[in-house]
């Protein structure tokens, strides 16, 4: 297990397009030996089912039919358990990753509702001072997205958009999605470079020379 995660961290998928995404950070996520404590809403549940061709069932979950294995370093909580382990702070995790995180949720996380285990978790996670990563992948963006994006900001989540970068040349709808997983992993303090990056550090070699995120 890696030395910057102790503790198992929380995966949450949720009703917005793009759960492979998630699906594709809880693969990574188990080949590094970390344990994983997961959670999807009713509505991710159907964006599963329209744009990966699985259909779940979340009062009996089944790991193998959405990651095509089973393994015990997954532990599901339905998103109705707002009496589980991980919706208390005195329960130690290494933090949170909503990813996609809908414009719903973030919204009623950046309220402080915590009305299903998904919204206590992070807000728990806030409140301890733990790492809370949330992927959005909505746009356009209205000003009312944009002003829970910086609530939850200054309360201290980080706010890692679906924004694939292309300055590496990649070849198949996979390298993007393994580029922003590298982000989610080195956001949440696990050192991945993304494909293409050939040094080790993060932020190594981030793009070519002269080629810049900055414009």
């Amino acid at each position: 297990m890696s030395r910057n995660i102790e503790h198992p961290l929380i995966l949450a998928i949720t009703g917005a397009s793009g759960v492979i995404y998630g699906q594709r950070l809880l693969q990574v996520l188990l080949e590094k030996g970390i344990k994983v404590h997961l959670i999807i809403s009713p509505a991710g549940r159907l964006v599963i089912e329209e744009e990966l061709g699985i259909s779940l069932n979340l009062e009996d979950f089944d790991l193998a039919a959405f990651l095509g294995e089973d393994t015990d370093l997954v532990k599901y909580f339905h998103y109705a358990d707002i009496g589980s382990e991980i919706a208390s702070g005195s329960y130690p995790t290494s933090g949170m990753i909503i990813a996609p995180a809908s414009m719903d949720i973030m919204g009623a996380v950046a309220s402080g509702l915590s009305g299903n285990l998904i919204l206590r978790a992070a807000d728990v996670t806030l409140k301890e001072g733990r790492r809370l990563i949330l992927v959005p992948r909505e746009t356009p963006l209205s000003l009312i997205h944009l002003r829970n994006m910086a609530r939850l900001g200054r309360a201290g989540a980080t706010i890692l958009p679906a924004m694939p970068g292309f300055y590496r040349n990649p070849k198949k709808i996979d390298d993007l999605i393994d580029f922003l997983v590298g982000k989610i992993l080195n956001a949440v303090g696990l050192s991945h470079p993304s494909p293409g990056t050939r040094a080790s550090h993060p932020e190594d070699a981030q793009h070519p020379k002269g080629h810049s995120d900055d414009g």
